[in-house]
């Protein structure tokens, strides 16, 4: 069985790391008024963080027209037998019930969709491990039975400057935003049950981002072998340091930089760092 691998522009995942390894790319949208671009293709990260450093509201977002994702799956129909479509937590987008749905209008080809209960490069974790197993040529069941081994030592946790923005997209509650900021405190959120929520409040950007070393020092620590990712919002130099430093300490860590890109990062704002990892 030929098995194609599609994701959504919210894994981040380099564009060449896409061509190399043929993985499908379905773009969300960050919409500033009345016009809408497609990131990664019409409106770069770069380009979106020199377009809201100057202040003013910030963008809105949407998921993939529905016929985006008939239209690939479509013409991916005409060379595969199935695809595995892999997208952000369903518990913040509606692109994975989305691709479900247009999989069920596409004739020809198996659909298998796969909710990550992530995102951003943590999500690109799952996509180039189903990539890697597609190509060498194993099935659908076989690749979706990995990525749930994966799920099971999945970890991300990020920091933000300002709450306000995961507020207003509604990715949290009026009050945990109001308290947050009331207190000036710098809260680690995670992913829970698909959501984004507070893990712990914290109450300094330094502290915040101790805090999530120590949470990824209790994993590796043991010398397995550990995947990991450090995110960050328009904040390279400080990603860099922070990759170095955990290399330093964590030889059996592969350790890469990414980035939260213009839809994730109009709901963290700039400055957010996050760190993602898995046990291989």
């Amino acid at each position: 069985m030929k098995t194609a691998v599609v994701t959504d522009s919210t894994a981040y995942i380099p564009k060449e790391l896409r061509e190399k390894w043929n993985i499908h790319m379905l773009p969300l949208n960050v919409v500033f008024g009345n016009e809408s671009y497609q990131e990664e293709v019409e409106i770069s990260t770069e380009d979106f963080y020199k377009r809201v450093s100057g202040g003013g509201d910030l963008p809105k977002t949407s998921q993939p027209a529905i016929g985006l994702c008939v239209d690939l799956f479509s013409e991916l129909a005409k060379d595969y037998d199935a695809v595995i479509s892999i997208h952000l937590s369903s518990g913040i987008s509606g692109t994975f019930q989305g691709a479900v749905a247009a999989g069920n209008m596409v004739e020809g080809i198996k659909l298998f969709a796969y909710d990550s209960e992530i995102s951003a490069m943590p999500q690109g974790f799952y996509v180039l491990e189903a990539a890697r197993l597609a190509e060498e040529g194993k099935g659908p069941e076989e690749i979706i039975a990995r990525l749930d081994e994966m799920k099971r030592s999945m970890r991300a946790y990020f920091m933000v400057d300002d709450l306000s923005h995961l507020q207003r997209g509604g990715r949290l509650s009026s009050a945990q935003a109001f308290v947050g900021s009331l207190l000036q405190v710098k809260p680690v959120l995670h992913f829970e049950d698909k959501k984004i929520v507070p893990f712990e409040k914290i109450r300094t950007r330094k502290k915040a981002i101790k805090r999530i070393f120590e949470l990824f020092d209790e994993e590796a620590k043991s010398g397995q072998p550990i995947k990991a990712t450090v995110i960050h919002a328009n904040r390279i130099d400080e990603a860099y340091e922070l990759k170095s430093e955990l290399e330093g300490k964590y030889p059996n860590a592969e350790v890469t930089t990414s980035n939260f890109g213009p839809v994730i990062g109009t709901h963290l704002g700039e400055g957010a760092i996050g760190l993602g990892w898995y046990k291989e």
